[in-house]
């Protein structure tokens, strides 16, 4: 028995004493394949779940590392059935492969005869399979690759996609050598991308996920399809090519509800793809319009369910998710994993801060006690109802007010999920609010001028949560969120962590309705602050308003 900060259970738990001084030192070598579960004030919780292993055997991590490391942070005896399990789990991500035949094109191919007979047994597979060439070998039947892939995960065997991918058609992509210099770490992840096929890199908001892509075309040299959340997130991109590669304006295309053009590199929404008309997904032959050598999928942990279903349509192109973090709401993390590829490269956001590549952050909660004509009113509104009535208080507006005076020097972004919140703290604040409605080329010219410090207070509903540079801001303020999405905390953290170029960190305020059940959400969106090694202090309104 050692003093470690974690103790190991059979049930899969992993408890982190967080005032341990080996505590930021255990969370960083478990954070790999143990995903936080809770995050209370002393003792973390977090669980060994298959996806997390295999996602860090993808990512290079092989089971020998994880039981070293549950071994030797552990404060008592580790559960030997624990570790027989990790070690069993982590070796089926690999037993079953996808190859390219000469003859046949596609197999399913495993050194274990066993496990070949076992899969072929699901109801789900064996539609998908053609003619058993031998004990470990049975063709595929053409176009099944992506779906096989998606059945074979839920069976718990993920397959190892080996079948290769086609190089699309050429077109010359270089970074450019002058003026900027490659981060090592953007490097190391795009080679990682590279040398995987298809895969996920994940990144903290602020680090350059941009770049990555960029240094992934550049791989690829060929022409590419990037999809993006929207049309601003669009241009951000083409600006950011335009700088840093070779790329010339009419060698990139927008795909947008705006724009419809098709080039060597082509920028798509999200939107303009899902788009339906008579029940037909009209943009589909998008996909098909050029001979694509890679595709991109910007925050690929928003990426819209349909996406999931052309994607399975073209395993043969190579396929680069990027993103912030792999939490999805939805609980499709399976879904990328077998569709996008597994987890290629990632890095601590407190790495990166380490690096002064992202600015330091100090989060704080702000605990605010309602009146009692608003505990009332929260006491008797429908269970459905009783988010929209705590988050959206008068008296939280007035600690916001307060908040947005305090910082008055400073770019500060009001964010929010309830319109009329927004509406109303625009206006007593008399500063310009930017929601779902506000037109494409409006939305610009606000965060031109907040960029150039001539407006110093924006107000932003969830349509700023992602893909928005916005480097000088420098204070969120969460007034309201989408319940407790942990997702949604790191796209908004995010806004602030661009380096400041006086060298100042940044502060992240969320507003909390104290004995409400946005206590509950805000713990919950806290899993993300601590799972990124984030300190949250918490203050009382008082301190605000006084």
């Amino acid at each position: 028995m050692s003093d470690g900060p974690l103790i190991v259970q059979s049930d899969k738990t992993l408890l982190l004493d967080i005032d341990h001084p080996l505590s930021d030192e255990c969370r960083r070598a478990i954070a790999p394949f143990a995903e936080l579960e809770k995050s209370p004030e002393h003792i973390h919780t977090y669980r060994l779940t298959p996806l997390g292993l295999w996602n860090a055997r993808a990512a290079g991590h092989d089971a020998e590392q994880v039981i070293d490391t549950l071994l030797k942070y552990s404060r008592y005896a580790v559960p030997h059935a624990l570790l027989v399990d990790v070690a069993d789990t982590m070796s089926r991500y690999g037993r079953l492969r996808l190859e390219a035949h000469p003859v046949h094109g596609l197999t399913l191919v495993s050194n274990d005869p066993a496990v070949l007979r076992e899969v072929t047994r699901g109801k789900k597979v064996a539609p998908m399979l053609g003619l058993q060439l031998d004990d470990e070998t049975i063709v595929v039947h053409p176009g099944q690759r992506g779906f096989l892939k998606q059945a074979l995960l839920k069976l718990g065997w993920p397959a190892e996609d080996f079948a290769g991918y086609v190089d699309g058609e050429h077109h010359e992509i270089a970074l450019k050598q002058d003026g900027w210099q490659i981060r090592r770490y953007q490097e190391l992840a795009a080679e990682g991308f590279w040398h995987g096929g298809s895969g996920v890199v994940v990144l903290p908001c602020g680090a350059g996920k941009t770049i990555v892509g960029a240094a992934a075309m550049a791989h690829a040299k060929a022409t590419t399809l990037i999809l993006v959340t929207n049309t601003i997130a669009a241009r951000q991109w083409r600006d950011e090519l335009l700088k840093k590669t070779t790329l010339h304006e009419d060698e990139i295309g927008e795909y947008s509800g705006a724009k419809k053009e098709i080039r060597p590199v082509t920028i798509a929404t999200y939107q303009v793809m899902t788009t339906r008309k008579q029940g037909i997904y009209a943009h589909l032959d998008l996909f098909d319009a050029i001979d694509w050598g890679l595709i991109i999928y910007d925050e690929v942990h928003l990426l819209p369910a349909p996406i999931f279903r052309f994607t399975a349509d073209i395993q043969s192109r190579r396929r680069l998710g990027l993103t912030a973090t792999l939490v999805r709401e939805d609980g499709m993390e399976g879904e990328v994993f077998s569709l996008i590829g597994p987890k290629r490269y990632d890095v601590p956001w407190k790495e990166i801060e380490a690096q002064g590549y992202i600015a330091p952050a100090d989060c704080v909660e702000v605990r605010i006690s309602l009146t009692d004509d608003e505990r009332l009113n929260y006491a008797t509104a429908e269970a459905e109802d009783r988010y929209r009535f705590c988050a959206t208080t008068a008296t939280k507006r007035k600690v916001a007010v307060a908040l947005a005076h305090k910082h008055a020097n400073e770019q500060v972004l009001i964010i929010g999920q309830y319109l009329d919140q927004l509406d109303a703290l625009g206006e007593e604040l008399g500063v310009p609010v930017i929601k779902g409605d506000t037109p494409v080329k409006e939305r610009e010219r606000l965060f031109n001028l907040y960029r150039s410090g001539e407006i110093k207070c924006l107000v932003v509903s969830k349509v700023a949560n992602f893909s928005i540079d916005l480097p000088e801001a420098t204070i969120a303020i969460q007034v309201s969120g989408t319940f407790g999405s942990r997702q949604e905390e790191a796209q908004r953290l995010g806004r602030i962590l661009r380096p400041k170029a006086d060298g100042h960190g940044a502060r992240f305020y969320s507003l909390v309705a104290r004995d409400t059940v946005d206590q509950d959400f805000a713990q919950n969106r806290q899993r993300f602050l601590a799972e990124q090694g984030y300190a949250y202090r918490i203050i009382d309104a008082d301190e605000v308003l006084s």
